[in-house]
């Protein structure tokens, strides 16, 4: 099975609690649970229910965030993308590992709005 998880990263590769105004999203590529390629890709400038859209036009399977809004979230699931939020601050390759095995530890959604 094909995988693409996007992640909403800082300059240092570490996950940026506000994902809707990251620099950059890491993009880990998946094929049979393993990680085949990773990228960071620069996200447009911010506009309420775009980065759903864009990312999905990216064929982006899954999005691991810290927090993000209701109507983003509702956006993602319309257009197929799996949604999980209340990661915790840790490296974008870290955030993947601990994704594919399972592993990682998902808290509340620390959005509010």
């Amino acid at each position: 099975m094909n995988q693409k998880v996007a992640i909403p990263v800082d300059n240092e590769d570490v996950l940026d609690a506000h994902f809707g105004h990251c620099k950059f999203f890491y993009i880990a590529n998946i094929s049979d649970g393993k990680v085949i390629s990773t990228e960071n890709i620069v996200p447009p400038p911010h506009e309420p229910g775009l980065l759903p859209k864009w990312l999905a036009e990216r064929a982006v399977t899954d999005i691991v965030a810290g927090g993000m809004g209701q109507k983003a979230i509702q956006l993602f699931n319309a257009n197929n993308v799996n949604v999980f939020v209340g990661a915790p601050k840790l490296k974008a390759n870290e955030l993947v590992n601990g994704f594919l095995s399972k592993s990682l530890s998902f808290t509340a959604n620390y959005c509010d709005h």
